[in-house]
């Protein structure tokens, strides 16, 4: 499914820094190499930058952080000279975005598209590596920075059949450029997490027919999306340094203001009343805004679960089917909550059922359709919206072999172990901001943390005269175990995503940064305020054998 041409000769010279990836992270990763005067070079397996935003144009495609939280806040100018349409903006503006800025900042001469790494190999003699692509191109560099995202392998069940089907089969991950046409046909749609729940209502009035097949419902709230005034882009224009200067340094990465108080304070009426505000507020506030014992206090959180199964039963006519969208044996928080426009009441249209594969299993998939338990059915177009192989996915497939040939996928079967989420022991001149054990929330707020903080210690390995960058084992082991040592603080149930527990034979290990975003930078900033100490710093010539 992905995109590949021949780009370039056979082989390329010597580049300081070998960002992997165009998506929000590794363009801010060239950018920052570029701008502290690195050669620099990024590989992208497609044909043009976005990263997530550039696969995944799926129908209804949309952020669901504020637009403007998700943006680049390096540039006041950027910042000034781009205006988002939408609190929540769609796919194709999200892609416009990106090539602005790649244009804006001239980095698009830096990129080499259709690019798909196949290989990145250390070569401990020259204190380098050797990065392949599938077209057969080779690059060398100095440092590698694989900026591969956690949402970027799509993982498809392996239910039998699948490759005999001869209708449009499509993952939301892998989204075809061209349009798919739904008009007046039958339609199988297997998953309802955060894609599936956005491209429900945005076809169901084109289908003749949508089935929806649901493994694990979840407690979808409203997005609240709308357009930005006039007046609300005024005072983000007028607003940039105090804006930025929150987002820098907020837990979740957003604007929200948390609600410091217990739910057990309000009286169970007042209570209701800040259901019904978290029911209408928008996107991540019925999370980051939320009493701050929410997803901790039983009470708090059966209470706010069960106001929305009051509002799914409400909106949605039918009480069997109602029944079905309730989550059972999760509140909220436990595992990632999706938020949708209109998905409720796509079940109120006539050509639009669901079914519970827990009490209707998948049988196999047919030339024409899908078996299951009771009985065949015939579909024109199979949408697979079943997610993708978290946090470690594209790493471990990028064939990366560190000292004596250690192969990162095979290091990490049992789980990923890292230092700050960036760096690996092992693999020298290697790192992956905005891969596993980074931090929760707003992503590219984290992942900017980590990507100024690998653009520090390459500064400071250049000014020190070292080519060779490595962590040490013990600092690995330090902050793996924090990592793992910390997981009761999250809500998220140990069946979700969140530890690889979507991917048949994946150990369930942790992928997220439980302590958060401040303990993620307290760390950092002490890092390079003390000359980076979990590292160890060699030139080439210095390298053992």
């Amino acid at each position: 499914m992905s995109e590949t041409t021949k780009t370039g000769p056979a082989h390329q010279g010597l580049v300081d820094v070998l960002v992997i990836g165009a998506g929000v992270t590794g363009i801010y990763q060239l950018y920052r190499a570029q701008e502290e005067g690195f050669s620099a070079k990024l590989l992208e397996a497609g044909s043009g930058v976005g990263g997530t935003w550039y696969w995944n144009r799926y129908p209804q495609a949309r952020f669901d952080s504020e637009s403007y939280t998700y943006g680049y806040l390096f540039s006041k100018e950027l910042w000034e000279e781009w205006e988002w349409s939408e609190h929540f903006a769609g796919q194709p503006e999200i892609e416009r975005y990106f090539n602005y800025v790649v244009d804006r900042f001239d980095l698009r001469r830096l990129i080499d598209f259709g690019a798909k790494v196949s290989s990145v190999v250390w070569d401990e003699t020259a204190a380098a590596w050797t990065v392949t692509t599938e077209a057969g191109t080779e690059y060398r560099a100095r440092h590698v920075v694989a900026a591969t995202g956690i949402l970027s392998v799509p993982f498809v069940p392996e239910i039998p059949g699948r490759a005999d089907f001869r209708g449009e089969q499509h993952h939301t991950g892998r989204w075809p450029k061209t349009p798919v046409d739904f008009t007046g046909k039958r339609v199988a749609q297997i998953g309802t997490g955060s894609s599936g729940v956005q491209i429900v209502p945005a076809i169901a009035d084109d289908v003749a027919h949508l089935t929806v097949y649901q493994k694990v419902a979840d407690w979808l709230t409203p997005l609240n999306n709308r357009p930005i005034t006039a007046e609300e882009q005024a005072e983000l224009k007028g607003n940039f340094e105090s804006i930025r200067d929150t987002l820098n340094t907020s837990p979740s990465g957003f604007l929200h203001q948390i609600t410091m108080r217990s739910g057990l304070e309000d009286t169970p009426e007042q209570r209701q009343e800040f259901y019904e505000q978290k029911w209408n507020s928008p996107g991540f506030t019925k999370l980051s805004e939320h009493y701050y014992d929410m997803t901790t206090n039983p009470t708090v959180n059966e209470e706010f679960c069960e106001f929305i199964a009051g509002k799914i039963r409400s909106i949605v006519k039918d009480p069997a089917t109602a029944e079905k969208l309730i989550p059972k044996g999760h509140g909220y928080g436990g595992r990632r909550p999706p938020f949708g426009t209109g998905y409720y009441e796509a079940y109120n249209k006539p050509n639009v059922e669901l079914v519970d594969i827990n009490e209707t299993p998948i049988v196999r998939i047919t030339e024409s359709g899908i078996e299951t338990s009771e009985g065949h059915q015939e579909f024109d177009i199979i949408i697979w919206a079943t997610g993708y192989d978290f946090g470690t996915g594209a790493l471990n497939r990028l064939g990366v072999r560190g000292r004596q040939g250690r192969e990162l996928k095979e290091y990490w079967a049992d789980g990923p172990s890292t230092y700050l989420g960036v760096v690996t022991a092992g693999f020298p001149n290697f790192y992956f901001p905005g891969g596993p054990h980074g931090a929760l929330g707003n992503n590219p707020r984290y992942s900017g943390d980590q990507v100024d903080y690998v653009m520090d210690l390459l500064v400071h390995a250049r000014d020190h005269g070292h080519e060779v960058v490595a962590v040490t084992d013990a600092a690995e082991q330090e902050w793996t175990d924090l990592v793992n040592g910390n997981e009761a603080q999250l809500s998220f149930l140990k069946s979700s995503y969140f530890y690889g527990a979507n991917i048949p034979g994946k150990a369930v290990k942790q992928l997220l940064n439980p302590m958060g975003r401040y303990k993620l930078q307290e760390l950092i900033h002490e890092s390079v305020e003390n000359g980076f100490p979990a590292f160890e710093f060699a030139k080439a010539a210095e390298q053992e054998a």
